[in-house]
């Protein structure tokens, strides 16, 4: 059978979902409106111990491809998860090295969700003032993706898969380069840039075009720039 996805990581609307749990499909969250009578949802979540996360009505509007819902289901990724568990998933995993500014960070976690991204790794230590703040910036979508905190030995250490980092001193345009199948991107702080670990352990290296006279872009660019890219090559 099949059900009507806005993208591809969501089931849209209480119908489809009501389906979908009703024919045993593999959902991963559920997110209802609060404001909505979701008990019939609720109950069969609670059967299959599928996690449930309540919303409100402009919340459901804002997550859903297809406008006003009661009800969106998550498939394909689970949104919770280890460095050593995240690195077991297929697809694009994203490190945001030493970047310390936290609504950017946040920013950065709402595009790597938006795009399909397995997770988000940060290799800096954060407050919990500062993860409110990344979790605020990032419209609460750190609810449907892993975000990982650890060190910079412990990721390269656990990393399974290739690195393309985005940096100044890169040879060639992400269009260039293969972003498909299972890689870790890498973006960098906008002043201090890539660390030199996470450069050396590099296979490929790019280098966004920017023929302005100021020869940085945001963050936020740079990984809209990689994550649509990488869509691109996809598809």
């Amino acid at each position: 059978m099949e059900y009507r996805r806005g993208v591809s990581l969501q089931i849209t609307g209480a119908d489809e979902v009501l389906k979908a749990l009703e024919n045993g499909v593999e959902i991963k969250l559920v997110l209802v409106d609060r404001e909505e009578d979701c008990s019939e949802i609720i109950q069969l979540c609670e059967s299959r111990d599928i996690p449930i996360v309540e919303g409100s009505s402009t919340d459901l509007w804002r997550m859903s491809v297809d406008g006003q819902q009661k009800a969106l289901a998550l498939t394909g990724r689970e949104p919770k998860g280890t460095l050593e568990e995240v690195f077991e998933r297929e697809g694009v995993i994203w490190l945001f090295d030493g970047v310390e500014y936290a609504p950017n960070l946040g920013f950065g976690v709402r595009t790597a969700e938006v795009s399909g991204a397995t997770a988000v790794i940060i290799n800096v230590k954060k407050t919990h003032e500062e993860r409110r703040t990344i979790r605020r910036a990032a419209m609460r979508a750190t609810r449907f993706i892993p975000v990982v905190y650890a060190t910079t030995e412990e990721i390269l250490a656990a990393c399974n898969r290739r690195i393309v980092v985005a940096e100044d001193v890169g040879g060639k345009a992400p269009w260039d380069a293969d972003l498909t199948g299972d890689v870790m991107l890498v973006v960098g702080a906008e002043n201090a840039g890539v660390s030199k670990e996470v450069l050396d352990a590099a296979d490929d290296i790019v280098r966004l075009p920017m023929p302005g006279f100021v020869p940085s872009y945001n963050l936020q660019v740079a990984v809209s720039a990689l994550a649509i890219e990488r869509l691109r090559q996809s598809e």
